[in-house]
Protein backbone atom coordinates (compact mmCIF):
# COMPACT_ATOMS: atom_id res chain seq x y z
CA UNK A 1 0.00 0.00 0.00
CA UNK A 2 1.08 3.64 -0.77
CA UNK A 3 1.04 6.13 2.04
CA UNK A 4 -1.90 8.55 1.64
CA UNK A 5 -1.76 11.34 3.90
CA UNK A 6 -5.77 11.06 3.96
CA UNK A 7 -7.61 13.92 5.80
CA UNK A 8 -10.19 12.27 6.98
CA UNK A 9 -12.69 14.38 9.12
CA UNK A 10 -11.10 17.47 8.14
CA UNK A 11 -13.23 19.93 6.07
CA UNK A 12 -10.86 22.96 5.89
CA UNK A 13 -9.87 23.47 2.25
CA UNK A 14 -6.56 25.40 3.54
CA UNK A 15 -5.56 23.16 5.83
CA UNK A 16 -5.86 20.45 3.47
CA UNK A 17 -3.99 22.06 0.62
CA UNK A 18 -1.28 23.55 2.73
CA UNK A 19 -0.55 20.36 4.73
CA UNK A 20 0.04 18.35 2.01
CA UNK A 21 -3.00 16.22 2.39
CA UNK A 22 -4.42 14.10 -0.46
CA UNK A 23 -7.29 16.08 -2.34
CA UNK A 24 -9.68 14.85 -4.30
CA UNK A 25 -9.84 18.06 -6.71
CA UNK A 26 -13.33 19.51 -6.92
CA UNK A 27 -12.74 23.16 -7.70
CA UNK A 28 -14.81 22.71 -11.07
CA UNK A 29 -17.39 23.47 -8.76
CA UNK A 30 -16.56 27.62 -8.74
CA UNK A 31 -16.51 27.79 -12.35
CA UNK A 32 -20.29 25.59 -12.82
CA UNK A 33 -21.47 27.95 -10.12
CA UNK A 34 -20.12 30.78 -12.08
CA UNK A 35 -21.84 29.95 -15.42
CA UNK A 36 -25.20 31.33 -13.87
CA UNK A 37 -24.38 34.22 -11.48
CA UNK A 38 -27.67 35.98 -12.06
CA UNK A 39 -29.26 33.14 -9.94
CA UNK A 40 -29.27 34.75 -6.54
CA UNK A 41 -29.60 31.67 -4.67
CA UNK A 42 -28.79 28.34 -4.67
CA UNK A 43 -29.38 25.50 -2.86
CA UNK A 44 -27.39 22.64 -2.50
CA UNK A 45 -28.86 20.23 -0.72
CA UNK A 46 -27.01 15.88 -0.19
CA UNK A 47 -26.79 13.72 2.04
CA UNK A 48 -24.39 13.77 5.47
CA UNK A 49 -20.58 13.41 4.75
CA UNK A 50 -20.91 14.05 0.90
CA UNK A 51 -18.55 16.54 1.03
CA UNK A 52 -21.24 19.47 1.38
CA UNK A 53 -18.90 21.62 4.25
CA UNK A 54 -15.65 20.88 2.54
CA UNK A 55 -17.19 22.19 -0.93
CA UNK A 56 -18.30 25.70 0.72
CA UNK A 57 -14.98 26.15 2.51
CA UNK A 58 -13.08 25.52 -0.83
CA UNK A 59 -15.81 28.32 -2.10
CA UNK A 60 -14.79 30.85 0.78
CA UNK A 61 -11.06 30.51 0.10
CA UNK A 62 -11.57 30.69 -3.31
CA UNK A 63 -13.69 34.60 -3.11
CA UNK A 64 -13.06 36.27 0.06
CA UNK A 65 -11.35 39.47 -0.68
CA UNK A 66 -9.28 39.22 2.76
CA UNK A 67 -7.24 36.05 1.39
CA UNK A 68 -4.92 35.23 -0.62
CA UNK A 69 -5.48 32.35 -2.09
CA UNK A 70 -3.92 31.30 -5.46
CA UNK A 71 -1.31 29.17 -3.79
CA UNK A 72 -4.03 26.77 -2.60
CA UNK A 73 -5.28 26.48 -6.35
CA UNK A 74 -2.36 25.87 -7.76
CA UNK A 75 -2.72 22.69 -10.03
CA UNK A 76 -6.27 22.43 -9.55
CA UNK A 77 -8.83 22.49 -12.49
CA UNK A 78 -9.87 25.95 -11.57
CA UNK A 79 -6.51 27.60 -11.93
CA UNK A 80 -6.46 26.81 -15.51
CA UNK A 81 -9.24 29.42 -16.39
CA UNK A 82 -7.09 32.60 -15.91
CA UNK A 83 -9.64 34.97 -16.51
CA UNK A 84 -11.74 33.65 -14.14
CA UNK A 85 -9.36 33.77 -11.23
CA UNK A 86 -8.64 37.11 -12.13
CA UNK A 87 -12.01 38.18 -12.15
CA UNK A 88 -13.20 36.42 -8.78
CA UNK A 89 -10.54 35.21 -6.93
CA UNK A 90 -10.30 37.14 -3.26
CA UNK A 91 -12.32 39.84 -4.95
CA UNK A 92 -15.24 39.60 -2.81
CA UNK A 93 -16.29 39.98 0.62
CA UNK A 94 -17.25 36.89 1.43
CA UNK A 95 -19.53 35.93 4.55
CA UNK A 96 -19.15 31.89 5.26
CA UNK A 97 -21.37 30.50 7.99
CA UNK A 98 -22.05 27.31 9.13
CA UNK A 99 -25.09 26.49 11.24
CA UNK A 100 -23.99 22.62 12.09
CA UNK A 101 -23.14 23.35 16.19
CA UNK A 102 -26.32 24.85 16.69
CA UNK A 103 -28.32 21.99 18.91
CA UNK A 104 -30.28 21.75 21.91
CA UNK A 105 -32.60 19.88 24.12
CA UNK A 106 -34.99 22.81 24.51
CA UNK A 107 -35.74 26.50 22.54
CA UNK A 108 -33.10 28.24 25.15
CA UNK A 109 -30.25 26.09 24.93
CA UNK A 110 -30.74 25.48 21.12
CA UNK A 111 -30.89 29.78 20.71
CA UNK A 112 -28.09 30.19 22.85
CA UNK A 113 -25.86 28.27 20.65
CA UNK A 114 -27.66 30.21 17.39
CA UNK A 115 -26.29 33.12 19.44
CA UNK A 116 -22.90 31.97 19.57
CA UNK A 117 -22.48 31.20 15.90
CA UNK A 118 -23.54 34.42 15.15
CA UNK A 119 -21.19 35.85 17.95
CA UNK A 120 -18.25 33.93 16.61
CA UNK A 121 -18.96 35.67 12.62
CA UNK A 122 -19.27 38.85 13.78
CA UNK A 123 -16.21 39.06 15.82
CA UNK A 124 -14.57 37.97 12.14
CA UNK A 125 -15.94 40.95 10.96
CA UNK A 126 -15.08 43.25 14.05
CA UNK A 127 -13.23 45.59 11.84
CA UNK A 128 -16.74 46.81 10.15
CA UNK A 129 -17.22 48.95 13.70
CA UNK A 130 -13.92 51.31 12.84
CA UNK A 131 -15.37 52.64 9.72
CA UNK A 132 -17.55 55.35 9.24
CA UNK A 133 -19.01 53.69 5.87
CA UNK A 134 -21.14 51.78 8.06
CA UNK A 135 -25.15 52.61 9.03
CA UNK A 136 -26.05 53.51 12.39
CA UNK A 137 -28.46 50.90 12.53
CA UNK A 138 -26.38 48.52 11.22
CA UNK A 139 -23.37 49.27 13.72
CA UNK A 140 -25.71 48.88 16.05
CA UNK A 141 -26.76 45.80 15.42
CA UNK A 142 -23.30 44.39 15.10
CA UNK A 143 -22.34 45.64 18.10
CA UNK A 144 -24.74 44.49 20.35
CA UNK A 145 -24.44 40.88 18.79
CA UNK A 146 -20.69 41.60 19.90
CA UNK A 147 -21.40 42.75 23.26
CA UNK A 148 -23.57 39.93 24.14
CA UNK A 149 -26.33 42.29 24.53
CA UNK A 150 -28.51 41.00 21.23
CA UNK A 151 -32.29 41.03 20.97
CA UNK A 152 -34.07 38.59 18.94
CA UNK A 153 -34.93 41.31 16.33
CA UNK A 154 -30.94 42.21 16.45
CA UNK A 155 -30.19 37.82 15.95
CA UNK A 156 -32.68 37.59 13.14
CA UNK A 157 -31.27 41.03 11.46
CA UNK A 158 -27.75 40.20 11.80
CA UNK A 159 -26.57 38.41 8.60
CA UNK A 160 -29.01 41.45 6.95
CA UNK A 161 -27.08 43.72 8.60
CA UNK A 162 -23.73 42.37 8.04
CA UNK A 163 -23.66 42.00 4.14
CA UNK A 164 -25.23 45.62 3.96
CA UNK A 165 -22.06 46.89 6.27
CA UNK A 166 -19.41 44.39 4.89
CA UNK A 167 -21.07 46.08 0.98
CA UNK A 168 -20.14 49.45 2.54
CA UNK A 169 -17.16 48.91 3.72
CA UNK A 170 -15.59 47.33 0.64
CA UNK A 171 -17.82 49.05 -2.26
CA UNK A 172 -18.72 45.50 -3.77
CA UNK A 173 -21.67 43.10 -3.35
CA UNK A 174 -21.48 40.28 -0.61
CA UNK A 175 -21.02 36.95 -1.51
CA UNK A 176 -22.97 34.25 1.26
CA UNK A 177 -22.23 30.81 1.77
CA UNK A 178 -24.12 29.32 4.73
CA UNK A 179 -23.50 25.80 5.26
CA UNK A 180 -26.18 23.37 7.27
CA UNK A 181 -28.51 25.33 7.20
CA UNK A 182 -31.87 22.85 7.88
CA UNK A 183 -29.76 22.00 11.29
CA UNK A 184 -31.11 23.84 13.59
CA UNK A 185 -34.90 23.03 12.80
CA UNK A 186 -34.17 19.47 12.14
CA UNK A 187 -32.71 19.58 15.66
CA UNK A 188 -36.04 21.67 16.69
CA UNK A 189 -38.54 19.09 15.32
CA UNK A 190 -36.31 16.15 17.11
CA UNK A 191 -37.24 17.95 20.62
CA UNK A 192 -40.18 19.61 20.48
CA UNK A 193 -39.24 23.76 19.75
CA UNK A 194 -39.62 23.53 15.73
CA UNK A 195 -42.31 26.50 15.97
CA UNK A 196 -39.99 28.94 18.26
CA UNK A 197 -36.84 27.78 15.78
CA UNK A 198 -38.71 28.06 12.46
CA UNK A 199 -39.50 31.45 13.34
CA UNK A 200 -35.52 32.98 14.19
CA UNK A 201 -34.42 30.98 10.94
CA UNK A 202 -37.14 33.13 8.94
CA UNK A 203 -35.96 36.26 10.32
CA UNK A 204 -32.59 35.32 9.48
CA UNK A 205 -33.29 34.19 5.55
CA UNK A 206 -34.30 38.04 5.45
CA UNK A 207 -30.78 38.50 4.31
CA UNK A 208 -31.50 36.01 0.71
CA UNK A 209 -35.01 38.50 0.00
CA UNK A 210 -34.67 41.44 -2.26
CA UNK A 211 -30.87 42.43 -0.35
CA UNK A 212 -29.44 44.83 -2.70
CA UNK A 213 -26.23 43.97 -0.61
CA UNK A 214 -25.76 40.44 -2.22
CA UNK A 215 -23.88 39.21 -5.19
CA UNK A 216 -25.39 35.71 -4.71
CA UNK A 217 -25.85 33.14 -2.27
CA UNK A 218 -24.89 29.68 -1.88
CA UNK A 219 -27.09 27.50 0.58
CA UNK A 220 -26.45 23.51 1.43
CA UNK A 221 -28.21 21.02 3.92
CA UNK A 222 -29.53 17.94 4.04
CA UNK A 223 -33.33 18.34 3.08
CA UNK A 224 -34.87 21.53 0.72
CA UNK A 225 -37.14 22.37 3.45
CA UNK A 226 -40.62 23.76 1.59
CA UNK A 227 -40.06 27.27 0.57
CA UNK A 228 -42.73 28.74 2.12
CA UNK A 229 -41.81 27.69 5.50
CA UNK A 230 -38.04 29.07 5.40
CA UNK A 231 -37.27 30.53 2.26
CA UNK A 232 -40.60 32.95 2.36
CA UNK A 233 -40.05 35.90 -0.40
CA UNK A 234 -36.72 34.41 -1.71
CA UNK A 235 -36.36 35.24 -5.08
CA UNK A 236 -34.47 34.23 -8.38
CA UNK A 237 -34.29 30.22 -6.40
CA UNK A 238 -32.37 27.49 -7.48
CA UNK A 239 -32.32 24.37 -5.87
CA UNK A 240 -29.86 21.61 -6.82
CA UNK A 241 -30.90 18.40 -5.45
CA UNK A 242 -30.22 14.44 -5.88
CA UNK A 243 -33.10 14.17 -8.06
CA UNK A 244 -32.59 17.10 -10.62
CA UNK A 245 -28.71 18.58 -10.54
CA UNK A 246 -26.17 20.24 -12.53
CA UNK A 247 -23.77 19.55 -9.86
CA UNK A 248 -23.78 15.88 -9.07
CA UNK A 249 -20.05 15.46 -9.58
CA UNK A 250 -18.89 17.73 -7.44
CA UNK A 251 -20.14 16.36 -4.24
CA UNK A 252 -18.95 12.65 -3.62
CA UNK A 253 -16.73 10.43 -5.77
CA UNK A 254 -17.22 9.73 -9.25
CA UNK A 255 -16.01 5.95 -10.65
CA UNK A 256 -12.78 7.72 -12.04
CA UNK A 257 -11.92 9.29 -9.12
CA UNK A 258 -12.53 6.29 -6.76
CA UNK A 259 -10.32 4.30 -9.90
CA UNK A 260 -7.64 7.23 -9.42
CA UNK A 261 -7.71 6.29 -5.68
CA UNK A 262 -7.42 3.30 -5.06
CA UNK A 263 -4.02 2.98 -8.09
CA UNK A 264 -2.66 5.89 -6.38
CA UNK A 265 -2.91 4.25 -2.57
CA UNK A 266 -1.80 0.90 -4.85
CA UNK A 267 -5.22 -0.70 -3.37
CA UNK A 268 -6.52 -1.77 -7.07
CA UNK A 269 -7.23 -4.99 -5.53
CA UNK A 270 -10.22 -3.82 -3.31
CA UNK A 271 -11.90 -2.07 -6.15
CA UNK A 272 -15.01 -4.82 -5.64
CA UNK A 273 -15.29 -4.66 -2.04
CA UNK A 274 -15.27 -0.44 -2.43
CA UNK A 275 -18.00 -0.71 -5.16
CA UNK A 276 -20.13 -2.89 -3.30
CA UNK A 277 -19.81 -1.29 -0.46
CA UNK A 278 -19.97 2.53 -0.98
CA UNK A 279 -20.94 3.07 -4.42
CA UNK A 280 -24.60 2.82 -5.57
CA UNK A 281 -25.85 6.08 -5.44
CA UNK A 282 -27.21 7.57 -8.38
CA UNK A 283 -27.61 11.42 -8.27
CA UNK A 284 -29.17 13.16 -10.95
CA UNK A 285 -27.53 11.08 -14.25
CA UNK A 286 -23.70 10.83 -12.02
CA UNK A 287 -23.32 7.50 -10.37
CA UNK A 288 -21.52 8.19 -7.39
CA UNK A 289 -19.83 6.42 -4.06
CA UNK A 290 -19.92 7.89 -0.55
CA UNK A 291 -16.57 9.57 -0.03
CA UNK A 292 -16.49 9.89 3.71
CA UNK A 293 -16.77 5.75 3.32
CA UNK A 294 -13.73 5.49 0.63
CA UNK A 295 -11.50 7.57 2.37
CA UNK A 296 -11.92 5.89 5.93
CA UNK A 297 -11.66 2.21 4.04
CA UNK A 298 -8.31 3.32 2.42
CA UNK A 299 -7.03 5.03 5.34
CA UNK A 300 -7.63 1.44 7.73
CA UNK A 301 -5.88 -0.24 4.16
CA UNK A 302 -2.78 2.00 4.66
CA UNK A 303 -2.92 0.33 8.18
CA UNK A 304 -3.90 -3.24 7.54
CA UNK A 305 -3.92 -4.02 3.42
CA UNK A 306 -5.89 -6.93 5.02
CA UNK A 307 -9.01 -4.69 6.91
CA UNK A 308 -12.09 -5.39 4.84
CA UNK A 309 -14.94 -2.60 4.17
CA UNK A 310 -17.14 -1.37 7.60
CA UNK A 311 -19.79 0.79 8.46
CA UNK A 312 -18.12 4.16 8.73
CA UNK A 313 -21.43 6.01 7.75
CA UNK A 314 -23.32 4.61 10.43
CA UNK A 315 -21.32 5.90 12.83
CA UNK A 316 -21.90 9.49 11.92
CA UNK A 317 -25.25 9.30 13.21
CA UNK A 318 -27.72 7.71 15.42
CA UNK A 319 -29.57 6.87 12.20
CA UNK A 320 -32.94 7.50 14.39
CA UNK A 321 -34.77 7.81 11.23
CA UNK A 322 -34.80 4.14 10.46
CA UNK A 323 -36.01 3.54 13.61
CA UNK A 324 -38.46 6.29 13.32
CA UNK A 325 -39.80 5.00 10.09
CA UNK A 326 -40.21 1.13 11.55
CA UNK A 327 -41.65 2.24 14.34
CA UNK A 328 -44.21 4.28 11.85
CA UNK A 329 -44.99 0.71 9.78
CA UNK A 330 -47.70 -1.17 8.91
CA UNK A 331 -48.12 -4.29 7.08
CA UNK A 332 -47.91 -2.44 3.60
CA UNK A 333 -44.63 -0.74 5.44
CA UNK A 334 -42.97 -3.92 6.19
CA UNK A 335 -43.22 -5.84 2.64
CA UNK A 336 -41.52 -2.78 0.75
CA UNK A 337 -38.78 -3.20 3.79
CA UNK A 338 -38.26 -6.77 2.82
CA UNK A 339 -37.98 -6.15 -0.84
CA UNK A 340 -35.60 -3.62 -0.07
CA UNK A 341 -33.87 -6.12 2.13
CA UNK A 342 -33.83 -8.69 -0.40
CA UNK A 343 -32.14 -6.86 -3.23
CA UNK A 344 -35.14 -5.62 -5.12
CA UNK A 345 -36.82 -1.74 -5.24
CA UNK A 346 -40.52 -0.21 -4.53
CA UNK A 347 -41.96 2.10 -6.54
CA UNK A 348 -43.07 5.84 -4.32
CA UNK A 349 -44.03 9.18 -4.40
CA UNK A 350 -41.28 11.21 -3.82
CA UNK A 351 -41.80 14.87 -2.40
CA UNK A 352 -38.85 17.18 -2.52
CA UNK A 353 -40.11 20.17 -0.70
CA UNK A 354 -41.13 18.98 2.86
CA UNK A 355 -41.10 20.74 6.29
CA UNK A 356 -39.84 18.81 9.13
CA UNK A 357 -42.65 19.29 11.30
CA UNK A 358 -44.67 17.03 8.96
CA UNK A 359 -41.88 14.53 8.21
CA UNK A 360 -44.48 12.06 10.24
CA UNK A 361 -47.67 12.74 8.21
CA UNK A 362 -47.75 9.77 6.22
CA UNK A 363 -46.02 7.00 4.29
CA UNK A 364 -45.40 9.33 1.64
CA UNK A 365 -43.06 11.53 3.47
CA UNK A 366 -41.41 8.90 5.13
CA UNK A 367 -40.12 6.96 2.22
CA UNK A 368 -38.81 10.98 0.43
CA UNK A 369 -37.27 11.12 3.28
CA UNK A 370 -35.22 7.72 3.43
CA UNK A 371 -34.29 8.79 -0.20
CA UNK A 372 -33.13 12.37 -0.35
CA UNK A 373 -30.78 11.41 3.08
CA UNK A 374 -29.01 8.88 1.41
CA UNK A 375 -30.49 5.70 2.94
CA UNK A 376 -32.50 4.60 -0.45
CA UNK A 377 -31.18 5.85 -4.31
CA UNK A 378 -33.22 6.11 -7.58
CA UNK A 379 -33.13 2.73 -9.85
CA UNK A 380 -31.93 3.37 -13.21
CA UNK A 381 -34.78 2.89 -16.23
CA UNK A 382 -32.68 0.24 -17.45
CA UNK A 383 -32.43 -1.78 -14.75
CA UNK A 384 -36.69 -1.99 -14.04
CA UNK A 385 -38.76 -4.67 -14.56
CA UNK A 386 -41.72 -2.68 -15.87
CA UNK A 387 -42.64 1.10 -16.92
CA UNK A 388 -43.22 3.54 -13.74
CA UNK A 389 -46.27 5.52 -13.27
CA UNK A 390 -45.87 9.21 -14.06
CA UNK A 391 -45.21 10.17 -10.76
CA UNK A 392 -43.42 7.22 -9.72
CA UNK A 393 -39.75 6.67 -8.54
CA UNK A 394 -38.00 3.17 -8.36
CA UNK A 395 -36.31 2.96 -4.72
CA UNK A 396 -33.25 0.66 -3.58
CA UNK A 397 -30.99 0.07 -1.44
CA UNK A 398 -27.67 1.89 -2.42
CA UNK A 399 -25.30 -0.86 -0.99
CA UNK A 400 -23.89 -3.46 1.19
CA UNK A 401 -22.91 -0.82 3.79
CA UNK A 402 -26.43 0.78 4.03
CA UNK A 403 -27.97 -2.60 3.40
CA UNK A 404 -26.24 -3.28 6.87
CA UNK A 405 -27.61 -0.49 8.60
CA UNK A 406 -31.03 -1.60 7.79
CA UNK A 407 -30.54 -4.78 8.81
CA UNK A 408 -29.05 -4.03 12.18
CA UNK A 409 -31.82 -1.57 12.76
CA UNK A 410 -34.27 -3.49 12.03
CA UNK A 411 -32.77 -6.24 14.32
CA UNK A 412 -32.62 -4.16 17.13
CA UNK A 413 -36.67 -2.85 16.70
CA UNK A 414 -37.18 -6.27 16.68
CA UNK A 415 -35.54 -7.63 19.79
CA UNK A 416 -37.18 -3.91 21.71
CA UNK A 417 -40.42 -4.53 20.24
CA UNK A 418 -40.88 -8.62 21.35
CA UNK A 419 -40.64 -7.22 24.82
CA UNK A 420 -43.33 -5.35 24.77
CA UNK A 421 -45.67 -7.42 22.84
CA UNK A 422 -47.96 -8.97 24.91
CA UNK A 423 -47.32 -12.16 24.65
CA UNK A 424 -49.15 -14.25 28.00
CA UNK A 425 -51.43 -16.03 26.02
CA UNK A 426 -48.56 -17.67 24.54
CA UNK A 427 -46.40 -18.36 27.62
CA UNK A 428 -49.40 -19.92 28.76
CA UNK A 429 -50.07 -22.07 25.87
CA UNK A 430 -46.50 -23.38 26.14
CA UNK A 431 -47.00 -24.19 29.59
CA UNK A 432 -49.78 -25.80 29.05
CA UNK A 433 -49.19 -27.89 25.72
CA UNK A 434 -52.12 -26.13 23.78
CA UNK A 435 -50.10 -26.15 20.56
CA UNK A 436 -53.04 -24.39 18.83
CA UNK A 437 -52.86 -21.05 20.73
CA UNK A 438 -49.38 -21.53 20.27
CA UNK A 439 -49.92 -21.78 16.54
CA UNK A 440 -52.29 -18.69 16.50
CA UNK A 441 -50.04 -16.43 18.56
CA UNK A 442 -46.93 -16.97 17.05
CA UNK A 443 -48.45 -16.37 13.66
CA UNK A 444 -49.69 -13.00 14.84
CA UNK A 445 -45.67 -12.55 15.87
CA UNK A 446 -44.57 -13.41 12.52
CA UNK A 447 -47.11 -10.58 10.83
CA UNK A 448 -45.28 -8.53 12.62
CA UNK A 449 -41.56 -8.66 12.24
CA UNK A 450 -39.63 -8.18 9.22
CA UNK A 451 -37.51 -10.65 7.95
CA UNK A 452 -33.84 -10.03 6.67
CA UNK A 453 -32.54 -13.23 6.18
CA UNK A 454 -34.39 -14.34 3.12
CA UNK A 455 -36.53 -16.73 5.68
CA UNK A 456 -33.54 -18.76 6.29
CA UNK A 457 -33.32 -20.93 9.28
CA UNK A 458 -31.50 -18.98 11.44
CA UNK A 459 -33.75 -15.56 10.93
CA UNK A 460 -36.59 -18.27 12.71
CA UNK A 461 -34.09 -19.60 15.22
CA UNK A 462 -33.41 -16.02 16.51
CA UNK A 463 -37.50 -15.09 16.28
CA UNK A 464 -38.31 -17.96 18.75
CA UNK A 465 -35.49 -16.98 21.20
CA UNK A 466 -36.39 -13.17 20.91
CA UNK A 467 -39.96 -14.36 21.66
CA UNK A 468 -38.91 -15.39 25.66
CA UNK A 469 -36.19 -13.08 25.97
CA UNK A 470 -36.54 -10.54 28.43
CA UNK A 471 -39.32 -12.71 30.09
CA UNK A 472 -38.12 -13.55 32.88
CA UNK A 473 -37.50 -16.81 31.36
CA UNK A 474 -33.51 -18.58 30.59
CA UNK A 475 -33.15 -18.89 27.13
CA UNK A 476 -30.60 -21.16 25.23
CA UNK A 477 -30.18 -21.22 21.54
CA UNK A 478 -28.47 -23.97 19.38
CA UNK A 479 -26.36 -25.90 22.34
CA UNK A 480 -25.89 -28.98 22.03
CA UNK A 481 -27.93 -31.50 24.26
CA UNK A 482 -28.40 -35.16 24.67
CA UNK A 483 -27.11 -36.71 21.30
CA UNK A 484 -27.60 -33.94 19.02
CA UNK A 485 -28.41 -29.77 19.00
CA UNK A 486 -31.90 -28.82 19.64
CA UNK A 487 -32.65 -25.14 18.54
CA UNK A 488 -33.91 -23.75 21.67
CA UNK A 489 -34.61 -24.13 24.58
CA UNK A 490 -36.36 -22.31 27.25
CA UNK A 491 -36.43 -22.72 31.12
CA UNK A 492 -38.44 -22.01 33.66
CA UNK A 493 -36.26 -22.30 37.60
CA UNK A 494 -39.28 -21.53 39.59
CA UNK A 495 -42.11 -23.62 38.14
CA UNK A 496 -39.63 -26.57 37.47
CA UNK A 497 -39.99 -26.66 33.82
CA UNK A 498 -38.49 -26.64 30.73
CA UNK A 499 -39.59 -26.41 26.98
CA UNK A 500 -37.44 -27.78 23.96
CA UNK A 501 -38.13 -26.50 20.74
CA UNK A 502 -37.04 -28.32 17.36
CA UNK A 503 -37.46 -25.58 14.13
CA UNK A 504 -37.68 -26.90 10.65
CA UNK A 505 -38.42 -24.11 7.18
CA UNK A 506 -40.49 -25.93 4.93
CA UNK A 507 -40.04 -25.04 1.39
CA UNK A 508 -44.06 -25.05 0.46
CA UNK A 509 -47.08 -24.28 2.51
CA UNK A 510 -48.04 -27.96 2.03
CA UNK A 511 -45.11 -29.50 3.64
CA UNK A 512 -45.75 -27.60 6.98
CA UNK A 513 -46.91 -30.52 8.71
CA UNK A 514 -44.75 -33.13 7.30
CA UNK A 515 -41.76 -30.65 8.50
CA UNK A 516 -43.46 -30.85 11.89
CA UNK A 517 -43.65 -34.37 12.18
CA UNK A 518 -39.89 -34.50 11.69
CA UNK A 519 -38.90 -32.04 14.11
CA UNK A 520 -40.64 -34.24 16.85
CA UNK A 521 -39.12 -37.03 15.50
CA UNK A 522 -35.78 -35.46 15.26
CA UNK A 523 -36.42 -34.69 19.19
CA UNK A 524 -37.42 -38.08 20.40
CA UNK A 525 -34.37 -39.45 18.38
CA UNK A 526 -31.59 -37.62 19.50
CA UNK A 527 -33.00 -37.46 23.18
CA UNK A 528 -33.50 -34.05 23.68
CA UNK A 529 -34.95 -33.62 26.45
CA UNK A 530 -33.69 -36.69 28.16
CA UNK A 531 -30.87 -34.45 30.13
CA UNK A 532 -33.66 -32.25 32.39
CA UNK A 533 -35.44 -34.96 33.38
CA UNK A 534 -33.72 -35.08 36.63
CA UNK A 535 -34.18 -31.41 37.46
CA UNK A 536 -37.68 -30.24 36.16
CA UNK A 537 -40.88 -31.44 36.60
CA UNK A 538 -42.32 -30.68 33.06
CA UNK A 539 -40.52 -30.80 29.86
CA UNK A 540 -42.46 -29.98 27.11
CA UNK A 541 -41.32 -30.64 23.44
CA UNK A 542 -42.64 -28.87 20.72
CA UNK A 543 -41.75 -29.23 16.37
CA UNK A 544 -42.32 -26.05 14.97
CA UNK A 545 -42.42 -25.49 11.21
CA UNK A 546 -42.37 -22.03 8.79
CA UNK A 547 -42.92 -20.79 5.95
CA UNK A 548 -42.59 -17.23 5.49
CA UNK A 549 -44.40 -15.74 7.28
CA UNK A 550 -46.70 -18.64 8.58
CA UNK A 551 -45.96 -21.42 11.63
CA UNK A 552 -47.54 -24.69 12.39
CA UNK A 553 -47.11 -25.83 16.03
CA UNK A 554 -47.07 -29.55 17.09
CA UNK A 555 -46.47 -31.74 19.71
CA UNK A 556 -45.89 -35.25 21.15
Amino acid sequence: MACLNIPVGVSDFAEIRKNGYYYVDKSGLIEELLRTTATKVTLITRPRRFGKTLGMNMLAEFFDIRKDSRALFEGLEIDENTELCNRWMNQWPTIFFSLRRVDGLDFSGAYDMLCSVIIELCDSHRYLLDSEKISPYDRSVIKNILNFDASESDIKNSLLSLTRAMQAYYGKQVILLLDEYDVPVAKANSNGYYNEMLDVMKGIMQALKDNQSLRFAVITGCLKIAKESIFTGTNNFVSDTIANSGLNEYFGFTQDEVNRILEDANALEHATDVKEWYDGYHFGNVDIYCPWDVMNYIRDLQINPNAGPESYWKNTSDNGIIRSFIDYAGGTITKKLESLLSGGYIVQRIDENLTYDYLHSSEENLWSILYLTGYLTQVREEELSASLPEDGTALQIPNAEIREIFQTTIKKWFDDSARVWNRKSLFDAVWSGNTEVMTEEMNKLLRRTISYHDYKEDYYHAFLAGIFAGAGYIVESNKEHGEGRSDVVVYDPVESRAAVFEAKYSKALKDMETSCEEALMQIDKQMYAREYEDDYDHIFCYGISFFKKRCLVKTK
